[in-house]
């Protein structure tokens, strides 16, 4: 009786199944070299399993395996004799596959690492066989993607950890009590731990902390005191945009104009998916730390618990403490319930998104940037060599009238003073605007063959630059008779600041052509951060009230009726003003500041100083000393509709309504 692991014949089992007599072996039965590097020393994988899975067959073929999974081989019944042993009772049974690394037999060297098969045959199938372990089809290299987005989106971010959630949680906390009152000191406060959320986030990604990074971080931060200093709500909102911008630059990190351009905004990519991340990440932590969660939770409960009866009982104890327990606990009531729920979320959704964005910010900087197609000398530089003759006219003119003085114009022209100088600023403000865009466009399409064709580039566009300045100079003087004439108003100087910033930047494109233009984006951008940042902290309607206060002591004309509608910067300004001007001005303010009695996070220290200015002398709210509405007439700014009148240079002036002269503004 043959033993196990032997044939009826005596011989040993061998997995090699033996050709047919008279048959040559087929090219899958002959041994095959062991590659190097193979674990157990047979071959990495099998190439005909690849050819059998490439290559199916149907089922309803007649050579097809049966449903035991029984190979093709040549010899299936050869085979399966061979592989039948018989046990020690005698009773025929099926061999046994050997074993990953177990030899087969005298001179067998051992098996492949594929357990299923032997390493020159194509894999047996069947539950005789144990259980299969195909190898991952292979299916090549991934095409190329032609999408743009492909190419800036990162790897996935790192897992989120702990610190950027608790900060995450904080600033949806913060945001829920503080923000629902008013803009002031809240926003600082809450923009902190929104700050420590994507610092933590970045230092998990491993980004390093760059200078560029830092003044990003640090302005967007100093832009947020505008809310804490000024009472005026437009500089808030352009500090605030400002902010978002810079603080989504310190997340990006951008060097180019497109990564300067769309990674100001492109924080809001992560709208979606940063909660999605946070979420992640929450189940994540919490499923491996269930046990830790209890005691955290408790410990919180217990220290609320312990602070609300204590804090009663010595609110109760004492009014001082109640008082101050007042205005540093905010007051939340069920009735504005959903608006601090909407800020919780709002502030939670915003936080993870800038962590998410800190951790794998899109690359706008990979964005490919094709150069025009580079022109001609004769076709590139005739036109600019024609603009820049026009710009030297119309500043020879511009010096010929401040030499000879405005009468002499003004008589030619036949304007008055005050239209003449509205009519210069906007023209010029355009002019200034349209040469940024020719310098953008030359710069695209410039000679760049030789040291010969840079030069010319740096000529021609650095006459343009130096010209250009010159008219922003001279619309600065134009705003200056205009506000002569009218006053001083928002939009006045709004635009007035534009124009200064346009005059920056073409500075900044002349030291860029002599020193290199690399650093440009982020310097213009920076310059139109920090001069969002000076307009703010200057109080433009701080400015508007001095200057229209110093017209009116010179001229004794002004419009009271615009100044009331000035935020409370204006205040300590207007509190100059002789009586009755004086109450007519500020009753307005002292009536809006006794109704709205904000908490101190949300309370601007404009707001308090104007406060204090009017507690210390109240305005006179008599109606029957100012003049009526009617009266307030004169000659009307056409562009931003402002009112002026003639008022009396002091209280002994003044007889009533009867004896007020409206002016007629500047003539």
């Amino acid at each position: 009786m043959a033993g196990p692991g032997t044939r009826p014949g005596g011989g040993p089992v061998s997995d090699t199944p033996t050709a047919a007599p008279g048959r040559e072996p087929e090219p899958a039965d002959q041994p095959q070299s062991e590659p190097k590097g193979s674990p157990g020393g047979g071959p990495e994988r099998s190439a005909e399993p690849e050819r059998a899975r490439a290559e199916p067959e149907p089922e309803d073929r007649a050579d097809a395996p049966e449903p035991d999974g029984q190979s093709r081989d040549p010899e299936p019944e050869a085979l399966r004799r061979e592989s039948v042993q018989v046990d020690s009772a005698g009773s025929p049974h099926q061999a046994e596959p050997p074993r990953q690394g177990q030899a087969t037999g005298p001179g067998h060297a051992p098996s492949s690492p594929w357990p299923h098969h032997a390493p020159h045959q194509a894999p047996r199938h069947g539950p005789q066989y144990g259980p299969q372990y195909a190898p991952p089809p292979w299916r090549g290299p991934a095409p190329p993607s032609d999408s743009w987005l492909d190419g800036i989106r990162p790897e996935p971010p790192a897992p989120v950890r702990m610190a950027t959630l608790w900060s995450a949680l904080a600033t949806a906390l913060l945001s829920a009590l503080l923000l629902g009152d008013g803009l002031g000191v809240n926003l600082l406060i809450v923009a902190v731990p929104a700050a420590l959320a994507a610092f933590f986030a970045a230092q998990a990604a491993g980004r390093r902390f760059r200078p560029w990074t830092a003044a990003w971080a640090i302005g967007a931060l100093a832009l947020l005191l505008v809310p804490a200093l000024s009472d005026a709500s437009w500089p808030t909102f352009l500090a605030v945009v400002a902010a978002l911008a810079a603080g989504s630059l310190a997340l990006h990190g951008g060097r180019t104009w497109p990564g300067v351009v769309f990674g100001s905004v492109g924080m809001f990519d992560s709208i979606v998916t940063g909660p999605v991340w946070g979420w992640r990440g929450l189940r994540e932590r919490a499923g491996g730390s269930r046990g830790r969660w209890g005691p955290v939770v408790r410990t919180a409960a217990v220290a609320a618990g312990l602070l609300v009866v204590f804090g009663a009982l010595f609110a109760g104890a004492d009014a001082a403490f109640a008082d101050l327990l007042g205005e540093l606990i905010p007051d939340v009531s069920l009735i504005d319930g959903p608006w601090r729920f909407f800020l919780f979320l709002l502030g939670l959704a915003g936080t993870l998104a800038a962590a998410r964005t800190a951790a794998a910010p899109l690359r706008w900087d990979r964005l490919a940037r094709s150069s025009g197609k580079a022109r001609g000398r004769l076709e590139w530089a005739l036109p600019l060599v024609v603009l820049n003759l026009l710009f030297a006219a119309f500043i020879a003119v511009q010096l010929a009238v401040l030499f000879g003085g405005y009468d002499k114009v003004l008589s030619e022209t036949g304007l008055t003073y005050a239209a003449y100088a509205r009519q210069g600023f906007w023209q010029l403000l355009w002019a200034t605007l349209l040469t940024l865009i020719v310098i953008g466009l030359a710069l695209r399409w410039a000679p760049r063959e030789g040291a010969r064709d840079r030069t010319l580039v740096r000529a021609v566009l650095g006459t343009l630059c130096v010209l250009t300045l010159v008219v922003v100079a001279s619309a600065l003087r134009r705003m200056d008779l205009y506000v002569d004439a009218y006053g001083l108003t928002r939009l006045r100087i709004s635009v007035a600041a534009m124009e200064l910033w346009l005059g920056l930047v073409i500075v900044l494109i002349i030291a860029a052509g002599l020193l290199g233009s690399r650093w440009l984006p982020r310097a213009v951008a920076g310059s139109a951060a920090a001069a969002v940042l000076v307009f703010g902290l200057a109080s433009p309607d701080t400015l508007i009230a001095e200057r229209n206060v110093q017209r009116y002591e010179s001229t004794g004309k002004i419009d009271v009726d615009y100044l009331r509608d000035l935020s409370a910067d204006a205040v300590p300004a207007l509190d100059r003003l002789r009586e009755p001007l004086r109450s007519c001005a500020l009753r307005t303010f002292q009536s809006d500041l006794a109704t709205t009695d904000g908490p101190w996070y949300a309370t601007s220290w404009a707001e308090v100083r104007a406060r204090s200015i009017l507690e210390e002398r109240p305005a006179d709210t008599d109606r029957a000393r100012c003049p009526q509405d009617e009266l307030y007439g004169g000659e009307r700014d056409e562009y931003d509709g402002d009112a002026e009148f003639d008022a009396p240079a002091g209280p002994d002036d003044y007889d009533g309504p009867d004896d007020y002269d409206p002016g007629t503004g500047m003539d």
